[in-house]
């Protein structure tokens, strides 16, 4: 169910750009328990146009950042968002990405708020096979 943008603050190769998608994606798979199937993801180069502090919080960013927002249905607890975070900052720097350079959201949608497809909410009236016993 996730849907996710990846920007980045500079170019990168084709190569690199589904790299990074595939890092992200199998950190989805892994820490929340996505199927591998589950995949929608947007991945661009904004260059100028991301704006960026690049010592917030004391963390030394630089241009190489990254930055991924995740929509994805309610339900995940704190110790999985945990986890999450942490695979993608760990599947990324095997890319060489630094994790100072790695900034990650969620944004938590009611279950019945999506559409995959033919104009039907999707999961509005049962939660999907992989969710199932979860909140």
């Amino acid at each position: 169910m996730p849907l996710v943008t990846i920007t980045l603050k500079r170019d990168r190769s084709p190569g690199e750009r589904r790299a990074i998608a595939d890092a992200v994606h199998d950190a989805l798979v892994d820490s929340i328990g996505i199927p591998a199937d589950d995949r929608f993801q947007v991945v661009s180069s904004q260059f100028d146009d991301v704006i960026y502090d690049p010592a917030y919080l004391g963390i030394a960013r630089t241009d190489a950042l990254v930055m991924i927002q995740v929509h994805l249905s309610t339900g995940r607890s704190v110790a999985q968002k945990k986890a999450l975070f942490a695979g993608i900052a760990a599947n990324l720097g095997a890319l060489g990405i630094r994790p100072e350079d790695v900034l990650v959201t969620l944004v938590e949608i009611a279950r019945e708020n999506w559409s995959f497809g033919h104009g039907l909410a999707t999961y509005a009236d049962a939660a999907p096979p992989h969710l199932t016993g979860t909140a």
